[in-house]
């Protein structure tokens, strides 16, 4: 379902556009920091890619693919990664979660679970068989094996799958107490966002919570090749509520060196179908 509001605009569709934004504002083009010939790089492998693509989910797989060729960290972490900031960036969100209201006993599935750069201590940290990663891209997934076997998680049991949408029919009713995705909504147009979220109602546990990043604007929403998108916080709290959330900006995180916002959703009604 494609989403439509007035005042979305995701105006950089041209290439003149976009080589004039990141002249314009290189502090934005993440995360190149203005350097116009990696931004190049990127036109050049959008255009490449998107002749050989569908939808938005079948391009990002591609992104992912080219990204894994440079190892797992880089797929996840970006182009600057490395094993030490895939560690801290894992524990930053560990940490995070932990000191917000995760217990063991809660069952969590995490959208855009990667290699398990958080996943990893999520696993260590819940009960056997609570953890549940998706990801859209089966390479990652590969490698998230191999952290799982790295650590020593097996006794764990921790589910792992491949998605083709952000759908969730193969999910339970209400079968999730915490909902995690860190660094997906950063990189989806707003009608899989939508998608994400009308679903989510349905998976999500009574009491539950839903924490998102996101890159924010305070301007209009844009993106920056597909890859990059930025939305204004009052355009995903609208968006929430009409799946039934009340959403809120977790002020704490904003304040720490965070190169994007984060909300938490949870229900404003009572839970769909009871």
């Amino acid at each position: 379902m494609m989403y439509k509001n007035a005042h979305l605009s995701f105006r950089n569709s041209s290439l003149s556009y976009k080589l004039g934004y990141a002249a314009r504002h290189p502090d934005r083009i993440l995360p190149y920091a203005g350097r116009i010939p990696p931004y190049a790089r990127r036109w050049a492998r959008n255009l490449w890619l998107g002749m050989r693509t569908g939808d938005h989910i079948d391009y990002y797989r591609a992104v992912m693919r080219t990204d894994i060729a440079r190892g797992p960290e880089a797929a996840v972490g970006g182009r600057t990664a490395t094993r030490a900031s895939w560690l801290r960036v894992g524990q930053m969100q560990f940490d995070y979660l932990l000191a917000h209201d995760l217990r063991p006993e809660m069952r969590m599935l995490e959208i855009g679970c990667g290699n398990l750069r958080a996943g990893r201590l999520f696993i260590d940290y819940l009960g056997a068989g609570n953890y549940y990663g998706i990801d859209i891209s089966p390479e990652i997934l590969l490698a998230a094996l191999d952290t799982i076997s790295e650590y020593g998680l097996q006794a764990k049991l921790p589910r792992l799958a491949l998605v083709d949408n952000l759908e969730l029919g193969f999910l339970p009713d209400h079968g999730f107490d915490v909902v995690h995705a860190h660094s997906v909504f950063s990189h989806s147009p707003v009608e899989v966002i939508d998608e994400c979220l009308r679903h989510v109602e349905r998976i999500m546990a009574p009491g539950g919570f839903f924490d998102f990043t996101f890159h924010p604007t305070a301007r209009a929403e844009h993106h920056v090749l597909r890859e990059d998108f930025h939305y204004r916080p009052v355009t995903l709290v609208n968006l929430a509520a009409r799946y039934g959330f009340h959403a809120r900006l977790m002020e704490d995180w904003e304040r720490g060196p965070h190169l994007q916002s984060k909300l938490r959703l949870t229900r404003a009604g009572p839970v769909s179908g009871s």
